[in-house]
């Protein structure tokens, strides 16, 4: 049997409702969320070596916004970005609570400010949800290439 603990109220849609975890197990969950290396960002890692793309290093942190893979030479930042926390409009519509939502909020505007840094440094931004990925990896593949050959590579 489960032991009673004191539970904190979080917001959803229609009211409220006890948060099933205590503050120590939610603070461990969300601890455990990736930011590098997710199965999306791997797929495509894999699918770019497949069709013989290379060039690219994961996880820079000398470019603005740490792009998910960099192109150094040819200057193509490529992210992918989760449909949840980057606040995609069919997958995130204020769900959440208030503190989501102002979380997903701060989330898209810094990656409009991160597109905007980056595009006045001489940058080229590919910005890959990570359902594209998985529905159809060939296609977020060839849009990574498409910007590689406007560059003059790939």
């Amino acid at each position: 049997m489960r032991e009673p603990h004191a539970c904190t109220r979080v917001a959803y849609v229609g009211g409220t409702m006890p948060d099933p975890l205590n503050a120590e197990q939610r603070s461990r969950l969300m601890s455990r969320v990736r930011t590098r290396d997710t199965a999306p960002e791997l797929a495509l890692r894999r699918a770019l070596w497949a069709a013989d793309i290379r060039g690219w290093r994961v996880d820079v942190r000398d470019v603005p916004g740490r792009p998910d893979l960099v192109f150094r030479r040819r200057r193509v930042a490529v992210f992918v970005d989760g449909a949840f926390w980057h606040g995609h409009p069919e997958y995130y519509w204020g769900q959440s609570g208030p503190f989501w939502d102002a979380k997903i909020t701060r989330n898209r505007e810094r990656d409009a400010r991160v597109n905007d840094e980056l595009a006045a440094a001489g940058w080229c931004v590919v910005r890959i949800w990570d359902f594209e990925v998985e529905r159809d990896t060939e296609a977020a593949v060839a849009r990574v290439r498409a910007e590689l050959r406007e560059d003059g590579t790939a």
